[in-house]
């Protein structure tokens, strides 16, 4: 089993708390939604955070380029925007001696290291599919020619759920792509005070530059050698697996209100997010609450409801609450081959 380096470990808990400080100057409350964020970012996953109109979602994500040394874009998603507006085009070109004539790729937005794409909804699926390749191969390809992008790269993405005109829902081959949804709530009633006292002031809050690109690409391996157990990884394909009401082991309840459940990209996801929450948390190690923690942000965009489901105003997030009270750890191996009930199973018994 592979061993984690204990050195390398404090200075990603250092550079969490950093990271956290900074936010703060910028960001009041959410602090879930952050630390959903930053796990994102640690575990090298793009992130996708919903939530209504005036929730600072891009607040969130431009103030933590702000914080790391890293090449930052933005792109305002619209109706009207096309592919190569966002990878690039090729553009021709006169030699000014010879008469020469030829091609030269000018490179798009994408090629920077944190890109923010900016209501991700508002844009055509031939827009959006543009994000696909650089979102898992991290390259571009235009005209027959490949373009890797820089190292790292994220997409750090935000959308407004609410249904209005000249929007276009991410199909679900787009959403698998991020590692995370995060959904963004309103703020508390003395976070929103506080909210009220900073912006309606004429102070401007500088932020520090906390992480450069090496720093962060040392943090992320550090995240991956963190050692998890063969029941770890048991509970995570559990949980997974139990979305699949199509699969060998569904959860008998899920069965009324999904249509479709969760990939394997939601497996890799969970254990590399759990991987992250164990390392900022101080183990050395990953423990079945660390899954549990990412539980919801991995798989709640991963489960396709039925129209029952949606009816009834049955959420996937009321369904996951259930499913990790139906999915016992301890039985987790058993599970995987049809052998265990769940828990509610047992206690009908």
């Amino acid at each position: 089993m592979q061993h984690a380096d204990p050195a390398a470990l404090e200075r990603l808990r250092q550079a969490h708390a950093r990271l956290k400080t900074e936010l703060a100057r910028a960001i009041v409350g959410q602090n879930q939604v952050v630390d959903q964020l930053l796990i994102a970012l640690l575990a090298r996953g793009h992130c996708l955070l919903e939530g209504v109109p005036g929730l600072a979602k891009t607040l969130m994500i431009s103030s933590l380029a702000r914080t790391l040394d890293l090449g930052f874009n933005r792109i305002q998603f619209t109706p009207d925007l096309m592919p190569s507006d966002i990878t690039g085009t090729d553009l021709l070109t006169i030699d000014p001696e010879t008469g020469a004539r030829g091609f030269r790729f000018a490179k798009g937005p994408i090629f920077t290291n944190v890109l923010l794409a900016d209501e991700i909804n508002r844009t055509p699926p031939k827009t959006q599919s543009a994000l696909l390749e650089s979102m898992v191969e991290r390259q571009v390809t235009a005209a027959g020619q490949r373009y890797e992008l820089p190292d790292p790269f994220f997409v750090l993405a935000t959308q407004n759920p609410i249904e209005q005109e000249g929007t276009y829902p991410l199909p679900e081959a787009q959403l698998d792509r991020f590692m995370f949804m995060v959904r963004v709530p309103y703020p508390s009633v003395d976070e929103e005070r506080e909210i009220l006292r900073r912006t309606t002031g004429d102070a401007v809050q500088d932020l520090s530059k906390v992480l450069g690109a090496e720093e962060l690409l040392a943090i992320q391996r550090a995240v991956r050698q963190v050692p998890v157990a063969d029941e770890v990884l048991d509970y995570a394909l559990a949980l997974t697996r139990s979305t699949r009401v199509h699969g060998d082991a569904p959860a008998e309840f899920l069965k009324e209100w999904v249509s479709w459940g969760a990939g394997p990209r939601a497996s890799q996801f969970l254990i590399l997010g759990a991987k992250a929450h164990a390392a900022i948390a101080g183990r050395e190690h990953v423990a079945f609450d660390d899954v549990r923690a990412v539980a919801h942000p991995v798989l709640r965009h991963r489960i396709v409801t039925t129209f029952a489901a949606a009816a009834e105003g049955i959420t996937s997030d009321q369904l996951l609450d259930r499913l990790l009270d139906a999915v016992d750890p301890r039985q987790a191996k058993a599970r995987l081959v049809g052998l265990a009930p769940s828990k509610g199973a047992q206690a009908r018994a």
